[in-house]
This record gives structure tokens, sequence and C-alpha cells, in this order.
């Protein structure tokens, strides 16, 4: 196992790696959407939040050697399942076919009163 880390995401905020690559895969934790220059939310709309987690999965991607493109899988967690719709059409931004596979769940509270948080399996460059 490899821990990926790297500053243009959030440092981890507890005892987990940002991401452990391991036989061909990059495990990415939960991304809450902290701007990693300013480690604060840039905004409270979770159309905008999708936007950030998916930027901070991306930077650790890169870090690892890898990126969104060759995304496996994510797991989507939404205090509001309402705004959906919209959340999926950021998400789609970051997106193209063939599309991860994803699961999607509605939570009532997320670290740090975010809105959203998105992980990702992401396949490595070099398996």
């Amino acid at each position: 196992m490899q821990p990926i880390s790297t500053n243009a995401a959030p440092a981890a905020i507890g005892p987990y790696s940002q991401a452990i690559a391991i036989n061909g895969l990059l495990f990415v934790s939960g991304q809450i959407p902290i701007d990693p220059a300013t480690g604060e939310f840039l905004s409270n709309d979770p159309v905008e939040q999708t936007r950030q987690c998916l930027r901070n999965l991306a930077a650790i991607a890169e870090a690892a050697g890898t990126d969104l493109s060759r995304t496996v899988k994510t797991t989507v967690l939404v205090r509001d399942l309402s705004r959906f719709a919209d959340i999926n059409a950021a998400y789609a931004e970051f997106f193209k076919a063939p599309f991860p596979a994803r699961a999607t769940f509605e939570v009532s509270a997320l670290p740090k009163g975010a809105q959203i948080e998105i992980e990702a399996v992401i396949a490595l460059k070099d398996a």
C-alpha cells in the first residue's frame, strides 16, 4: 500500500489518508468541498460544493499520476436529494462516457456541515 498526499487537496481531518494506491487502483477518501487554499467552503450551495469535491478528487488523482477519466466507481453522499438533478449536472461536467459506476445516498449529516461528500476508486495509469 502506498499513501498518496497532496497540498492541492484538503488535508485529512482525521486518522486516514487522502488516498491509498494498491494493486493498480487508487482508493480516494471521501472529499468534502474544502478549498485547499483557504481551508474553508467557498459556497454552501450543493452544486458548487459538488464541483469543489470533484476538483479535490482530481488533484489527488493527479498526485497519484492518474486522472478522473480513469474513475471506476464513486460514492456520493448528499444531505438533500431534492437537489439531485442539479448535483448530477455538475457531476457530469467532470466525467465522460463510459461513466463510472456510482452509488448515491442521502445522509443526515456530513463533516463540517458539508452538503456533499464524494469518494472514488480510480485506475492508476501504470496498471
